[in-house]
């Protein structure tokens, strides 16, 4: 396991948040999100993330370059619902040669309704492992890892 983030409860610890709202294909029949649906929403920010900071990531990948998930976790709070506004805010985390972590934070209205992190491996066009960017680390503020 490379995980060793534990993601902040605090707003102020992400630099960069993105808003999805809860579509109702998403939901059960009580109107609760799916638990695989939340993959989609940290997916929705990271790439938000890169095409804020400049790195599109259809230009990330026009360069020979993939950031597969190899390792994720979720820590489920409070549910969301069918039409919530939620602020999926984003913080990039450890940082090594070939790999990254990102942490989330989900939150309506200020509500933390859940936390997560994604662990990226880096590899070019033929799935072979490479070397990170070195504009990933240099990418906002970073949150610490797990003590």
């Amino acid at each position: 396991m490379r995980l060793s983030l534990t993601p902040s409860t605090h707003r102020s610890d992400y630099e960069f948040a993105h808003r999805v709202r809860v579509r109702f294909a998403e939901t059960d029949a009580m109107g609760v999100v799916h638990h695989g649906s939340y993959v989609l929403y940290l997916e929705d920010a990271r790439v938000e993330l890169l095409r804020h900071h400049g790195h599109p990531y259809a230009e990330v990948r026009a360069e020979g370059i993939e950031f597969p998930v190899v390792e994720l976790f979720v820590q489920y709070r409070r549910p969301l619902r069918f039409d919530e506004r939620v602020d999926v805010s984003v913080a990039i985390g450890l940082v090594t040669r070939t790999t990254f972590q990102i942490g989330y934070l989900l939150q309506v209205e200020g509500e933390t309704r859940a936390t997560a992190v994604t662990v990226h491996g880096v590899v070019d066009g033929d799935g072979r492992a490479t070397r990170l960017p070195t504009w990933i680390a240099e990418i906002g503020h970073h949150l610490s890892p797990a003590s």
